[in-house]
This record gives structure tokens, C-alpha cells and sequence, in this order.
């Protein structure tokens, strides 16, 4: 698979709440960085992000870029209230698996 198909993947994850495709995703040694969470490891990503799945029900994808171990991803999330968001992340790839995950947010559509 292309490093924009595993993106999509993990997007597609959150919006079915399939945990053993975003497991398969992440590297063990997973990274995550956003403004509240600067640095967190995989286990506390679970703790603190994954919940966020049951609120999310839609990715529309503004941006799906990849630079060499980088994909830029900018989509508009549609909350289970129909409420709207605007993020860009960027997903650094080990392989065929995220190793890194940087979010920057803020925007409500």
C-alpha cells in the first residue's frame, strides 16, 4: 500500500472506531505532538486521542500530500453533531507504519 492509502486508513479508522486497523498503524514506538499533548507516546495516545473516534463520524480530505517519509494531511472533520473542524496534520512514516504524528488545529468550519 501507498503512504496515502495507510493515511486514509487512519482516518477511516477513527471514523469506524476500528482499533485494530489504527493498532496495525501506529509504530510502538509512536510519537505524537498538538498543542495539549506535546510529545505523548503510544500508550498515553490511546489514553487521551483514540477515545475521540465515538465523537468523529467523517474525514473530508482538503490536502493528502507525501514528501519522502511525510504525508501533509488537511481535512475537514465532521463531528457526530454535525458540527465541523479544520485540521493539518503531518504523518512521518517508519515503513509502513506512522512513527510520528504532529497536529496542528484550531479552526472551526
Amino acid at each position: 500500500m501507498s503512504r496515502l492509502e495507510l493515511a486514509r486508513d487512519a482516518y477511516r479508522a477513527y471514523e469506524t472506531g476500528d482499533r485494530e486497523l489504527i493498532d496495525r498503524l501506529l509504530s510502538d514506538d509512536l510519537v505524537f505532538y498538538s498543542p495539549p499533548d506535546p510529545g505523548i507516546d503510544r500508550a498515553t495516545y490511546f489514553e487521551r486521542c483514540w477515545p475521540n473516534a465515538e465523537n468523529l463520524k467523517a474525514f473530508d480530505f482538503v490536502r493528502l500530500v507525501e514528501n519522502g517519509d511525510e504525508v501533509l494531511v488537511t481535512y475537514e472533520a465532521t463531528r457526530n453533531d454535525d458540527t465541523r473542524f479544520r485540521n493539518t496534520e503531518v504523518l512521518t512514516f517508519a515503513g509502513d507504519q506512522i512513527a510520528k504524528v504532529e497536529v496542528y488545529f484550531g479552526w472551526d468550519v
